[in-house]
């Protein structure tokens, strides 16, 4: 037939339909035939050792060692025969919760695989995890025998779970889910454990209040969840660590004791969640906590040395009646007006109770072998918690804090533009004592200088012995010291070049009106920084001093008036005054001119010098 023909096409239809249905009848018999080869093994022929004696039984599994065999060590040999419709092709893979404490395999006589001393107990235990062994198909019959050999210790929960045999990739995967629950989980609460209770004492250590100086007040609560986070990590770690860092029993105690530790601390962090730690029920529950903390090592030592678990069953029941009397007050305040913390933690506090009830059930009243715990999960809720309040705390301190800058900003500006007016006030005040110290200064000088002479002047007149000569002499000095006064209103501090130039200005016509040569040697002076204002009028005094004496006194015909810069520097000055005059007696008694002379000299830090003959006089005024 054609096969275009109007026949063809129904026929390539149905041929085609009959295909698909064999391939799927194919796949789901391959499927079943897998699922076939998947079986779990619960029956052993088992010879059992305890205290010497052996004795010979047909046992199922899971085989709890210390649920039949309590307070006591021993040995077992699990004889396990499975058929297998046919040798497999690809790798064949077993998976066992839970065996040990020490165990050895052997699959047809030949050895599968071999963990811990088989000989001395308490060692390391290989009963913490899941075990995955991977069987070649070679090992493999269609009759087979499984010998597994365990060494059990005392209440170290040894034993023979169920065991899963089938093919390499389904039984693997059942596998890894409980690997992930048990050792995986484990391990990353542990590690979360560590970092929140490290982070807890941290916060804890580095509070500082102000209760009394040198005691820093501190918050219970990160103390709290520091220990539980702390002491808890220690407990799950014992799900991972088959070689513990102490021998058995030391090491169920240290971790029965952190179990206890983080109950207690978890309890107290929810009172000071709460609000209760001042409340006289919160002192009789902390001691009621010590009491419970002292009875663990008591229950572990009669469950983990003496092998009576009843004693660590009625230790735990205790602990669970502690929670439960103090959760209902818990959520009644949660839910009465209580923070989100506290709601938190109720819940967190709630799960958990529920929690270590189901695992009380479990691995006490009606122990299940192989099971998993889920205490060391519903625990990270506290953590949680922890970290919630932390955060919290943190936003409304960062809130405080911006508030508080801001109100400092503005307190600031306040006290800036305050001091601000301050300070103009201040300024003006000095400006006004400037010129009320000037206006001093001027008084005090005209009343030295021009007032004193002009009282002279009067004395000379009223006297009647004083010359007409003496008195102009006596006014014109007055004038010129007047002149001077106003001069010093505008004389730069440290600069002598101008004041000599000054006096040069004043007193030149005097002395060329008496016929007095004046000679001036005067360098370009560098400024006496050390000279301010007022010494430099004290030094304008005394060289009108000493030239109204020559002009009255020294008879000359010439005067030298030399100025210098001196020292290594070049920062000194060296001023003298040189006449012709017939001199005077520099040993007789100081007089008043004199005198002054030295005292402004002293004033002024001044080294003054006086040479004095009949034909020369010099007076060497000098600055360092």
């Amino acid at each position: 037939m054609p096969a275009n023909s109007p026949c063809a096409m129904p026929l390539r239809q149905a041929f085609s339909v009959t295909t698909r249905f064999a391939l799927g009848l194919w796949l789901a018999g391959s499927a079943a035939l897998v699922q076939a080869q998947t079986q779990e093994l619960r029956e052993a022929q088992a010879s059992i050792t305890v205290q010497g004696q052996t004795t010979q039984a047909r046992v199922g599994l899971p085989y709890a060692w210390d649920q039949r065999h309590q307070g006591l060590a021993g040995e077992a040999t699990f004889d396990i025969p499975f058929v297998l419709p046919q040798v497999p092709v690809g790798p064949y893979g077993m998976y066992i919760p839970r065996l040990g404490n020490a165990y050895e395999i052997w699959l047809n006589g030949m050895p599968l695989q071999h963990n811990g001393d088989m000989v001395h107990g308490n060692g390391a235990d290989y009963a913490k995890g899941p075990r995955f062994l991977e069987i070649p198909p070679e090992r493999l019959r269609t009759a087979n025998l499984l010998r597994i050999h365990i060494r059990a210790d005392l209440g170290r929960r040894g034993g023979l779970a169920p065991l899963t045999l089938g093919p390499d990739e389904e039984v693997r995967a059942i596998y890894l889910n409980n690997y992930r629950w048990r050792s995986t989980g484990s391990f990353a609460v542990m590690i979360l454990g560590l970092a929140i209770g490290l982070m807890a004492l941290v916060l804890w250590a580095s509070q500082d209040g102000t209760l009394a100086p040198g005691r820093p007040r501190r918050d219970p609560l990160y103390l709290y969840a520091g220990l539980a986070e702390l002491f808890w990590s220690v407990n799950v770690s014992d799900a991972i660590l088959e070689n513990p860092p102490l021998p058995w029993p030391w090491w169920g105690m240290a971790t029965l004791l952190s179990s206890a530790i983080w109950i207690a601390a978890m309890t107290l962090f929810c009172v000071e969640v709460a609000g209760w730690s001042d409340r006289p029920a919160a002192n009789w529950l902390r001691r009621w906590l010590a009491l419970t903390l002292a009875a663990s090592l008591v229950a572990a030592m009669g469950a983990l040395v003496l092998g009576y678990p009843v004693a660590l069953t009625l230790w735990y029941a205790a602990l669970a009646a502690t929670v439960i009397v103090l959760l209902p007050a818990l959520i009644w305040k949660a839910t009465h007006g209580g923070a989100l913390s506290l709601k938190l933690a109720s819940v967190a506090l709630l799960l958990n109770a529920l929690v270590g009830v189901r695992d009380l059930i479990v691995f006490r009243l009606h122990p299940v072998f192989g099971e998993n715990t889920l205490l060391r999960y519903s625990s990270v809720l506290f953590g949680l918690n922890l970290a919630y309040i932390v955060t919290r705390r943190f936003r409304t301190a960062s809130v405080r804090a911006r508030d508080l800058t801001a109100n400092l900003a503005q307190r600031v500006a306040r006290k800036e533009e305050e001091l601000a007016q301050s300070y103009q006030k201040v300024e003006q005040l000095a400006r006004e004592q400037e010129r009320t110290a000037e206006r001093a200064r001027i008084l005090r000088d005209m009343h030295d200088g021009v007032g004193s002479h002009i009282s002279t002047a009067i004395r000379q007149l009223e006297s009647g012995r004083s010359s007409p000569a003496q008195v102009l002499q006596t006014l014109r000095d007055s004038l010129d010291q007047l002149k001077l006064s106003v001069d010093a209103l505008n004389l730069a501090a440290g600069d002598i070049g101008a004041l000599l130039a000054n006096i040069r200005y004043r007193l030149e016509p005097r002395f060329s009106a008496l016929d007095i040569q004046l000679i001036w040697e005067v360098d370009e002076l560098a400024p006496v920084t050390r000279l301010d204002g007022a010494a430099m009028r004290q030094l304008q005094f005394m060289l009108f001093e000493v030239l109204s004496n020559v002009l009255q006194h020294a008879q000359a015909h010439s005067l030298r008036i030399r100025a210098q810069t001196i020292g290594a520097a070049r920062q000194g000055v060296r001023l003298q005054i040189i006449d012709d005059g017939v001199g005077f007696d520099v040993t007789a008694p100081v007089r008043r001119g004199l005198r002054s002379l030295t005292e402004r000299a002293n004033a002024i830090g001044a080294g003054l010098h006086l040479w004095s003959a009949p034909g020369q006089t010099t007076i060497e005024i000098s600055f360092d």
